[in-house]
């Protein structure tokens, strides 16, 4: 395995359990004997999670990373 591989397998691990960890404290915010809150912001919320989670999806898409052509 290269050094660059290494790099990013090590970063990735880290990154995507602070991600998990930040997701599930979230979570916690559905105690309804501790917050109030409505659909409207529940949807806000997750809108924003999923935008965010398909705009960086779409940064590893090499498909969509295709040169300008005329003939598509």
């Amino acid at each position: 395995m290269t050094e660059k591989q290494n790099d990013f397998r090590r970063v990735a691990v880290r990154r995507v359990n602070n991600a998990l960890e930040q997701i599930r404290l979230l979570g916690n915010c559905s105690n309804k004997g501790h917050y109030e809150y409505t659909d409207e912001e529940i949807s806000k919320i997750f809108g924003a999670l999923e935008t965010s989670l398909q705009e960086c999806k779409g940064k590893f898409d090499l498909e969509k990373k295709r040169l300008f052509s005329l003939g598509e």
